[in-house]
């Protein structure tokens, strides 16, 4: 199947801004679930269902949408640089290699880049969105947070927890766009819009899925290195030092409402990244 035209760099970024926010609008709840078990190590949450009771009871329902600024805020960013960047250095890769398709081990190596380039901007979002979904927070908002990490650390201060970030990131985006072309080459070809609708789905939440079994570990350290915890400083060291003490289960904590928002929500960012860059398509060729 031919790769579509590409197009310019403004359409990608819009696309993927749209895409993002829309993802985190459905699926965000269960984003604060996943944070909160993965900074539980004393095993205060018996699973998903539970740590979703818990917080509904004690703390209200309306505390699955705390923080939720931060992200909304990161989302158009962060998706719009994902995507934007995956076709970018996609074009970057094609032309040095002197390939004139995309090839599996081109999407993994183009993924795995756009995630890299992508956890550059995702940092600060995502540290002020950790301390605001802690249970032990004492922050009011976003701007109570930044206040305090740049009066506390500095201005670089905001970037706690990048090389993490970088792991999760690159290991994500890999597993997810090198999923997606090799489903996406099984597929048959769309007759309609309503095929290429489900195929795109079906291709974002499995690579979503993949992506997520992948990179949980990084993203268990990652969330407890930005909670502020001395104890996590490096990522590997750190995954050494839950596995030691909680043992393996516990680097796949909170990976019950992860996948259920990355899976899902990967067909989600396809889906509609997918319709926006096509109705771009029809008005930059009209």
């Amino acid at each position: 199947m031919s790769e579509p035209k590409p197009l310019p760099f403004i359409y990608q970024f819009a696309s993927g801004a749209i895409a993002g926010v829309s993802e985190i609008l459905v699926m965000y709840p269960l984003d604060v679930v996943k944070t909160r078990q993965q900074l539980d190590s004393t095993n205060a949450y018996n699973g998903t269902i539970n740590c979703l009771k818990k917080i509904v009871k004690e703390e209200g329902f309306s505390r699955l949408y705390k923080g939720i600024t931060a992200p909304i805020l990161m989302e158009a960013p962060k998706r719009a640089t994902k995507f934007a960047a995956n076709d970018e250095w996609g074009k970057f890769y094609k032309g040095f290699f002197g390939v004139p398709q995309m090839t599996q081990s081109l999407a993994v190596l183009t993924g795995a880049t756009a995630g890299a380039t992508e956890s550059f901007v995702v940092v600060p979002f995502e540290l002020i969105k950790i301390r605001l979904q802690d249970k032990n927070s004492k922050f009011n908002g976003m701007s109570d947070v930044l206040k305090h990490i740049i009066k506390q650390d500095g201005v670089l201060g905001l970037y706690k927890g990048l090389e993490s970030t970088l792991w999760r990131h690159i290991v994500w985006n890999a597993g997810y766009f090198g999923v997606i072309h090799q489903v996406r080459g099984l597929m048959p070809k769309p007759k309609n819009s309503t095929e290429k609708t489900l195929i795109d789905l079906t291709c974002g939440s499995i690579g979503g899925t993949f992506g997520t079994i992948l990179n949980t570990p990084f993203d268990v350290v990652k969330s407890r290195i930005q909670a502020g915890s001395t104890k996590y400083v490096w990522t590997v060291p750190s995954i050494g030092t839950v596995f030691k003490e909680e043992g393996f289960g516990a680097l796949y904590k909170g990976f019950l409402p992860k996948v259920l928002r990355l899976g899902p929500g990967g067909g989600i960012l396809l889906v509609v990244f997918t319709q926006c860059m096509d109705f771009f398509r029809t008005i930059h060729n009209a």
